[in-house]
């Protein structure tokens, strides 16, 4: 119940403060290429119920391919580019956090196709709590695109190697969360993205 009052006002506190720059970014993005300004993306949130996540789109309107992002991929468009590297296309979801499919701090929902490689048990416990917008995996894999486009088969890695670690880390968090965790959490993850910015 805590958690969720806190979810709600940090949401609605961002929202009202961000107003601004999401309009901005919206301007850019209609400007900068033909298309929606958001994505809407079908991901998997608490105990496996699927929703629509909001993001700023960033890639050619529908574009198709590989469900991840893998270095300088083509499909990315110029204000996309800046919009990734500083996480600000992530921002629309504090909507996603009011309407309580996601939550400020907690994993970050993956698409479908992957959760299906997901282990019984660790699924069970990563999906124990609402998805978030930032968590110690996504701190920990920031440069994620970089790692996979070193690498012979993106999506082969992705799933044995790099999954398989977010996953563990996302059911410790799951099992030993706390509010005091969790502004920890937003506190280091708003210095990781201020120190991109520069």
């Amino acid at each position: 119940m805590l958690k969720r009052a806190f979810d709600i006002l940090g949401a609605s506190v961002a929202l009202v403060l961000l107003a601004p720059l999401l309009l901005v970014v919206a301007l850019w993005i209609k400007l900068d290429t033909p298309g929606p300004v958001f994505y809407r993306q079908e991901r998997v949130g608490r105990h496996g119920v699927p929703f629509r996540i909001f993001k700023f789109r960033t890639m050619r309107h529908g574009a198709t391919g590989l469900a991840l992002t893998v270095g300088e991929d083509t499909r990315i468009t110029r204000a996309g580019r800046v919009l990734r590297r500083t996480r600000v296309d992530e921002l629309p979801q504090f909507i996603d956090v009011l309407r309580g499919t996601m939550s400020l701090v907690g994993p970050r929902p993956e698409v479908p196709r992957y959760v299906a490689h997901y282990p019984p048990g660790l699924r069970e416990r990563a999906l124990a709590v609402r998805p978030g917008l930032t968590d110690p995996a996504s701190l920990a894999f920031i440069d994620e695109g970089e790692q996979l486009a070193r690498a012979a088969d993106p999506e082969r890695v992705y799933i044995e190697d790099i999954l398989p670690r977010k996953l563990q880390i996302a059911a410790d968090y799951a099992e030993h969360a706390s509010l005091a965790t969790d502004l920890a959490l937003l506190w280091r993850t708003l210095r990781v993205l201020l120190a991109r910015v520069r």
